[in-house]
């Protein structure tokens, strides 16, 4: 298992900026480390990407220097495993609404003592025929891996202070438009309350010391996020290229 560069960076309270991809394609992966992105973040949950085709996705990631982390579809924790056994550093989880579901996300991808996932000889582990002794490998692996459930719901919102407890979690990664939607805002979360209500989800976040994360469309939203104290911030691959292809087209005009 490799250091996970952002958990380090994020600890030391320095920005990264990244995208999610629903793309099977390990090329892509490999194109935004070489363009120097930090983090490359597959879409389990809203794209086709199988367990099978993770492994290559990471090995992409690892060659051109970028960290990869994945959002899974569902808190299962034989599916989390199976992401997490390939390779991937950090998960970014849908569906947290309670205490309850962040703490299961916890047991999923901790081993032994903090968790309960399993072990075996599998490509994170160096398939154990790494350099590690074992129980060095479990102690680096529950360091290294990133855990930032999304809080896209009301519900969640509502029961934010005790989900800040939850032992494990190293940040909380906001949704948005699907919080907009939850509150009864349809068209997007451009409305006041939901702005207000985002504004608090941050401020107890920081207050919390953990990580906050959110979307950022243009490199100019990133900085004006990050001035606000929120560090983790992602693009979506397809949002990226659009964007870049609207500057490119200009030359057209």
């Amino acid at each position: 298992m490799k250091q996970n560069i952002i958990k380090t960076r994020l600890q030391n309270a320095q920005p990264v900026l990244g995208i999610i991809s629903n793309s099977s394609d390990p090329t892509v992966a490999e194109l935004c480390g070489y363009s120097g992105l930090d983090f490359y973040m597959i879409d389990g949950e809203h794209g086709s990407v199988t367990t099978a085709q993770v492994q290559d996705i990471v090995r992409a990631c690892e060659v051109s220097g970028i960290t990869p982390l994945a959002r899974v579809r569902s808190n299962d924790p034989k599916l989390i495993s199976q992401f997490l056994d390939a390779g991937v550093m950090g998960l970014m989880m849908p569906g947290i609404k309670t205490a309850d579901d962040a703490d299961a996300l916890v047991q999923a991808v901790m081993y032994p003592p903090m968790g309960g996932r399993s072990l075996g000889p599998v490509r994170s582990a160096d398939y154990l025929q790494g350099t590690m002794s074992q129980s060095e490998y479990v102690q680096f692996a529950n360091e290294q891996i990133l855990v930032m459930p999304q809080i896209e719901d009301k519900e969640a919102v509502e029961n934010l202070d005790e989900i800040l407890v939850v032992a494990g979690i190293d940040g909380f990664v906001i949704s948005p438009r699907d919080l907009a939607m939850s509150m009864g805002y349809y068209d997007g979360p451009g409305h006041d309350e939901v702005k207000k209500t985002i504004g608090g989800v941050v401020e107890k976040i920081r207050k919390a010391g953990l990580i906050v994360g959110t979307t950022a469309a243009t490199g100019d939203q990133a900085k004006a996020l990050v001035d606000r104290g929120v560090l983790f911030c992602l693009n979506s691959f397809a949002g990226l290229l659009k964007s870049a292809a609207g500057d490119f087209m200009k030359g057209r005009s």
